[in-house]
């Protein structure tokens, strides 16, 4: 939550000081590629293939061998991602024509811009990984909190940089790429210390060879593709839209952060917490115990996530008058994220259950079928982006990854009952029920209590922030009442035991 509530406060930074124009798109291609790469390499496919092996060797093997494979997984890894980094600084021109082409021959520099920030952002790849890698350690070990709080320290740096060192440059933007570098390495110092405390500093060693590392690079392959799907479909938009007018990357990337908070607040987080439970429940051959911990983080992931969507939906508007705008950030940018972001919206609910979905075969050590869903997911999303780019533009773009997210979403879902993995618990269709009521209620308060966002823009930044913080907290209270009304109980939120 600290690290999403200054998440905002970065963007908020960002949008105030440096709008929505052609040196904001530059750097968020730039801050892009090497973020895509880290969910390839860091959190998404290294550890859904890294933490379902490092819990059975924990529960299976003994120390000596733990620690052996965790030195010998530092340093394969380290090695890799260290010559991939070293790659994507030299090829950083050629990286860039492929994932935003438009920029390429436009008056407004932006192509050689993106290039100078990307040599700096690129490197930030390595460090990123190296942190992912201790926090998967940290997670497998119940340690969730510092993991949790790492990222804080990338908004720190970014929100620091933009507002002392960007002054000082020729080129202001160039000081967020500074902070991106900064944060990499700043995070992953900061995670070495716990590791220490749990006897688990790795002593890094290149061993390709080594069986525990094999099986992890031999799950992470097909992962690679399978997990960051969205990831392709975000840079699949950054493509399309680096030929829109300029502003388009930058209102995506605005309506996308809003999208971003539930999402890592709710579903990252539920889903950081239940792949280790689910891989030890796999490991200890507990079929029973594995389904409904997949039920009551899908239920949890529903009576929160709802609300959340119906909220960001109402609110699209005054939430990005409130939060961005300003003399760099008009009017126009405001309707323009607005219109994106609610076309992300409904998407919302897809994204959250697919970071619960998926680690019900990754902690199985299946990542073929997510794979497979994932590839039919990204078609179907490119399909949809080349037949709603053209009357919608860069809302067509959201609207596209909406509709390829709940795809992906019913196929996992099918899957899963396919297999005889997930076996639904009794009470569905009364908790169903019962967050419909209440989300109707609330959506029904905040319809009327939004407005226009004319009347948002009329009135002061402070004006602006306590009616929406209020409008907040009325639609907060109306739903949970609604919901414990019609018989909601604190144990849908209980955490299953063990």
């Amino acid at each position: 939550m600290l690290s999403r509530i200054l998440g905002f406060v970065r963007d908020l930074v960002l949008a105030r000081m440096f709008g929505a124009n052609a040196a904001t798109d530059a750097f968020f291609v730039a801050f892009k590629i090497p973020n895509f790469l880290r969910r390839l390499f860091a959190e998404g496919a290294f550890s859904v293939a890294f933490v379902p092996v490092l819990s059975e060797y924990r529960t299976q093997r003994p120390e000596g061998e733990l620690r052996g494979f965790v030195d010998n997984m530092a340093g394969t890894l380290g090695l890799i991602v260290l010559l991939v980094s070293l790659v994507g600084v030299i090829a950083a021109p050629v990286l860039v024509m492929i994932f935003a082409p438009g920029f390429w021959n436009e008056a407004e520099g932006k192509y050689e811009l993106t290039v100078e920030m990307l040599y700096l952002t690129f490197p930030y790849l390595f460090f990123i990984t190296l942190t992912a890698f201790a926090g998967s350690i940290l997670n497998a070990h119940n340690r969730f909190s510092v993991p949790a709080f790492t990222p804080v320290l990338l908004n720190l740096s970014l929100i620091g940089c933009a507002v002392w060192l960007s002054p000082m440059l020729d080129e202001p933007v160039k000081g967020l790429a500074w902070g991106v570098l900064i944060a990499g390495i700043v995070q992953f110092l900061f995670q070495l210390p716990f590791l220490g405390r749990i006897r688990l500093l790795p002593r890094p060693r290149v061993a390709f060879k080594d069986p525990g590392v094999k099986r992890v690079m031999r799950l992470m392959i097909p992962a690679l593709f399978g997990v960051s799907v969205s990831q392709l479909n975000l840079l699949l938009d950054t493509l399309i839209a680096s030929f829109l007018v300029s502003g388009s990357i930058s209102w995506l990337y605005y309506s996308d952060r809003l999208m971003e908070f539930p999402v890592g607040v709710l579903g990252v987080a539920l889903g950081t917490v239940i792949l280790p439970n689910l891989s030890r429940k796999h490991a200890e051959a507990s079929a029973t115990e594995f389904s409904r911990t997949l039920d009551w983080a899908l239920r949890l992931n529903l009576i929160l996530g709802v609300p959340a969507a119906v909220g960001l939906f109402l609110l699209a508007g005054p939430m990005l008058a409130t939060l961005f705008f300003s003399d760099a950030f008009n009017r126009h940018d405001v309707d323009m994220a607005t219109l994106s972001l609610m076309a992300y919206t409904p998407g919302l609910m897809a994204i959250m259950l697919i970071k619960i979905l998926a680690p019900g075969f990754y902690a199985r050590q299946d990542t073929k079928t997510p794979v497979r869903i994932g590839i039919i997911a990204m078609v179907a999303n490119m399909v949809l982006n080349l037949l709603l780019v053209f009357p919608l533009a860069h809302a067509g773009l959201a609207l596209a990854t909406t509709l390829s997210s709940w795809l992906n979403a019913y196929l996992l879902y099918r899957a899963l009952i396919k297999q005889g993995i997930y076996r639904p618990e009794s009470g569905w269709p009364m908790l169903l029920l019962r967050i419909t009521l209440s989300a109707l209620a609330m959506g029904l308060m905040l319809w009327w209590g939004a407005g226009a966002v004319d009347g948002w823009l009329e009135v002061g930044s402070w004006d602006r922030v306590w009616r929406l913080a209020g409008l907040i907290v009325i639609a907060m209270l109306l739903y949970f009442s609604i919901f414990f009304l019609f018989g909601g109980r604190l144990s849908h939120f209980r955490s299953l035991k063990n």
